[in-house]
């Protein structure tokens, strides 16, 4: 049995049809045939863009529904259905969901979740209560003391896709500036007189000492013995790149500097970016802006990080703003991720692949999510 999608714009790897038509084999959930021409029959997309289903690698979007207000712990099953429509409504269709594993934060949604969140996304799939497909990208925090306790239960899983190494000690990487530091944790609240603060970044510093180093060893180890891909976090200068290589890192997330892209790039590591970085203009932390990297051929892939939303909408501006082609702005949305993490079967409109689409128009700069298909099944 075939459904039909018709006169749509189709955006394929390498170029767009503008008035053609889609098939899908229902029993499999694969793409059966491409049309360069609409046929006599089959939903009418009425001139949409048809894009493959957005690949999301790292998205933390998850914990604002874990806890809705500070202090307030959800039930684990419901924060993350509300978490799937919000990514499902926003195109996404494949989503790793990245659980901290371990944080220096002492009082901390994400230590008190880590388990709870990995054991309700896993229900939710097994239950078929969600609509977008789930894997798990878990980032390792390396100066945490316990981070090979909480790690070693939950690396075993299939749907472990990516660990990313992290390390959020002051004064280096992210946080090389200790004002911007302390202006990013007052925001959330964290009080501190200038004494409590240095005596914190000190106290961080002699964790990051005493455990980053052997905890990193291990956790690349680990990964490596289970064939997952391994990102490197925040890097910010060419010796950052070096060490990612020497551990067998493929990603870089999040390159703070345009000398740590270039590096990244020059070694053939892909680079990730948040999709809130080129939608407000610029990092909210005071690092390298996205689009600048974008323009300088330095952007691979973008991650929605905290904002599901703005996943599509970065890639229609890197369209509209950065003169990216339209089949290499959904690239870095869809096939770039996907292979990025060792998923060969999503992430492009082709023959064969699976049938996770997405029906969107626009108003100016503003892309509007209208129907959204995974595995063939419509889900939006």
């Amino acid at each position: 049995m075939k459904q039909i999608l018709n006169h749509a714009r189709i955006v394929l790897a390498d170029r767009v049809i503008e008035n053609g038509a889609l098939q899908i084999d229902i029993e499999t959930g694969l793409i059966a045939a491409i049309h360069e021409q609409p046929l006599t029959e089959g939903e009418n997309l009425a001139s949409a863009l048809l894009l493959p289903g957005l690949v999301e690698i790292h998205t933390d979007n998850l914990e604002k529904h874990l806890m809705p207000r500070n202090g307030v712990l959800w039930p684990a099953l419901p924060a993350v259905i509300t978490h799937d429509a919000q990514c499902v409504a926003a195109g996404i269709t494949t989503v790793l969901d990245a659980l901290s594993v371990g944080d220096l934060e002492g009082d901390s949604v994400r230590l008190d979740t880590l388990h709870s969140a990995f054991a309700a996304i896993n229900q939710g799939m097994d239950e078929d209560a969600l609509r977008a497909d789930h894997l798990f990208h878990l980032r390792c925090e390396l100066a945490y003391p316990g981070l090979l306790a909480k790690l070693e239960p939950l690396i075993a899983h299939p749907a472990v896709k990516l660990v990313s190494v992290m390390d959020h000690t002051p004064g280096q990487r992210q946080y090389r500036d200790l004002e911007q530091y302390k202006k990013y944790y007052g925001k959330k609240k964290v009080s501190w007189n200038q004494d409590t603060f240095l005596a914190a970044v000190e106290e961080r510093k002699a964790k990051q000492a005493q455990y980053a180093g052997r905890h990193k060893q291990a956790v690349v180890e680990l990964a490596q013995a289970r064939g997952i891909a391994l990102a490197s976090h925040d890097d910010t200068e060419e010796a950052h790149i070096a060490e990612a290589l020497r551990d067998g890192v493929a990603i870089s997330e999040f390159p703070t500097t345009l000398e740590a892209a270039a590096a990244a790039r020059r070694h053939g590591l892909a680079t990730v970016m948040g999709a809130p970085n080129v939608v407000r203009g610029g990092s909210h932390s005071g690092n390298v802006a996205a689009l600048e990297l974008a323009r300088h051929d330095l952007l691979d892939i973008l991650s929605s990080d905290y904002v599901p939303a703005s996943l599509l909408h970065a890639a229609w501006l890197l369209h509209a703003q950065a003169g990216w082609s339209l089949p290499r702005a959904v690239a870095a949305v869809s096939l770039n991720p996907a292979r990025a993490v060792g998923l060969a079967d999503r992430g492009s409109i082709a023959v064969g692949q699976r049938a996770d689409l997405v029906a969107m128009t626009a108003r100016g700069d503003v892309p509007l999510v209208q129907k959204v298909w995974n595995a063939g099944l419509r889900v939006f």
